[in-house]
C-alpha cells in the first residue's frame, strides 16, 4: 500500500511474542491486500479487471465486498464518490482506492482485536483505527494536522474505540475529485472524519472533501460521524466532538 504503518500498544500483551506475531499478522495482511488491489502493478487481480482481461468471477471475494461498498458509497454520496469514473481521457477506470485503504486496515486490526485485554492505536497513512476496553480508560488523543501547516494541530480528537480518517491535498498534492464532475472540488482544504469502523470513515472523509463547498452539509447527513472541515481559506467547521486547539487561520 506503500503507506507508513505504525501502532501503539497498551495493556496485557505488548511486548511478548502475541503481540509481535499481531503485529506480523497485521503487515501480511495488508501486503496481501496490496498484492490484489493495487492499481500500481500492473499484474494485480484489479488492474486486470479494470482492463477487462479477468472478470469478477476471476477474483478473490474480497473484491467484490470492496466493490458493492463502493457501489454503496457512489449511492449515499450523490454520486460523489465512485470507484468507476471517466479517466483523462473519457474512458472508465476502475480505481478502489478510496474505499480499500480504510477496508484494509479495519481488517488487519482484527488481528489486534484478538488480543485479550489489549488496546491499541493503529495508524496507516495518518488514518487510524483504536480501541479501548476498559471504559474508565482515558482515551487515545487523535491530532489533526492543519492542511496548510502540517507542524500545527488543529484539533484533537479523543476516541476510545473507533476510526479516524483525513482526506485532502495537503501530503499527496491535489488527486481527489468529483466523481460527477471529474475535477478536483473548490473550497475546501481537508476533511476529517470520526466513525466506528475506518471502513467509513475514510470513505465518507473523502466523499465530503469531493463535495467542496457542500463538505459539512453533506458530511452532517452522516448518521454517527463527528469530524472537522478545513476550508480553503484556513476557517474550520466542527461537526461536534473534536476540540480545537488553534483558532482558525489561512
Amino acid at each position: 500500500m506503500n503507506l507508513p504503518v505504525s501502532l501503539a500498544i497498551r495493556g496485557r500483551h505488548t511486548t511478548d511474542d502475541q503481540a509481535r506475531a499481531a503485529w506480523a499478522q497485521v503487515m501480511a495482511t495488508l501486503r496481501e491486500v496490496d498484492a490484489v488491489f493495487s492499481n500500481w502493478q500492473p499484474d494485480t487481480q484489479v488492474a486486470r479487471l479494470g482492463r477487462g482481461e479477468i472478470t469478477l468471477d476471476d477474483c478473490p471475494p474480497e473484491v467484490a465486498e470492496v466493490l458493492a461498498l463502493g457501489e454503496a458509497a457512489e449511492r449515499q454520496s450523490e454520486g460523489a464518490f465512485r470507484v468507476r469514473r471517466a479517466g483523462p481521457d473519457g474512458e472508465v477506470v476502475l480505481d478502489p482506492t478510496g474505499v480499500v485503504k480504510g477496508w484494509a486496515v479495519e481488517r488487519a486490526a482484527d488481528h489486534l482485536r484478538a488480543l485479550e485485554a489489549t488496546d491499541f492505536c493503529l495508524s496507516a497513512g495518518g488514518d487510524l483505527v483504536c480501541r479501548t476496553l476498559d471504559p474508565e480508560t482515558r482515551p487515545w488523543r487523535i491530532g489533526i494536522e492543519h492542511p496548510f501547516d502540517l507542524a500545527r494541530l488543529i484539533a484533537v480528537v479523543p476516541v476510545s474505540t473507533g476510526a479516524v480518517a483525513t482526506s485532502g491535498t495537503a501530503h499527496r498534492g491535489q488527486h481527489l475529485v468529483d466523481a460527477r464532475t471529474g475535477r478536483p472540488p473548490t473550497g475546501v482544504a481537508s476533511v476529517t472524519v470520526v466513525a466506528a469502523s475506518l471502513t467509513w470513515a475514510d470513505i465518507d472523509a473523502t466523499a465530503a472533501y469531493a463535495h467542496g463547498r457542500d463538505a459539512a452539509r453533506w458530511l452532517r447527513t452522516r448518521p454517527g460521524r463527528t469530524g472537522v472541515v478545513v476550508w480553503a481559506d484556513g476557517s474550520t467547521t466542527f461537526i461536534e466532538g473534536p476540540e480545537p486547539i488553534n483558532s482558525p487561520a489561512g
